[in-house]
């Protein structure tokens, strides 16, 4: 079957590997492989086999400050979590727990996923996070746990994700 004309929206794949060049840009991946091994000098994450990794660093490691890190010291969050309602109020401290867990939990297996900052204020609390996936999960627990309202905003320009739960 033979098509000439390709609707609006669409365009011809012309890769016949099956690989899709990538549609969103996040100017914190790295550009290039990096030479193995290689040390983040800040928070100690490896590079190795292709991802960072939390190992023993050799004594021979190159040095490059991990996509983490280079988040961090640019201010520049991936993930926003945002908690608020008169449930959140009262349970805060609980809350925060389950939170701050999760994020052990995803750490502990990958080093790119931190909370940068956690913001306080009367009524609700601002976490931001160095990957959309851990905004996700952290999300995704609270709900879990508590049920409630949860909300998605996902920017595709941007790679920013944007979690809103409350109760």
């Amino acid at each position: 079957m033979s098509h000439s004309k390709i609707p609006p929206g669409f365009h011809t794949i012309t890769r016949r590997d099956g690989i899709f060049q990538e549609k969103v840009h996040d100017a914190y991946k790295s550009k290039k492989k990096l030479s193995e091994p290689t040390i983040c000098p800040d928070c100690g994450a490896v590079y190795h086999q292709g991802h960072w990794q939390w190992l023993e660093a050799p004594a021979h490691a190159n040095q490059e400050i991990c996509p983490a890190c280079h988040r961090i010291h640019d201010h520049y969050p991936a993930g926003f979590l945002t908690l608020h309602g008169p449930f959140y109020s009262t349970h805060r401290e609980e809350i925060m727990h389950l939170v701050q867990n999760e994020e052990k939990h995803q750490r502990a297996e990958h080093p790119l996923k931190r909370i940068m900052k956690i913001e306080e204020e009367a009524e609700s609390t601002l976490v931001t996070t160095t990957d959309i996936h851990l905004a996700r999960s952290m999300g995704e627990a609270l709900y879990d746990a508590y049920r409630g309202e949860l909300e998605f905003h996902y920017n595709p320009a941007e790679n920013l994700l944007r979690v809103n739960w409350s109760r």
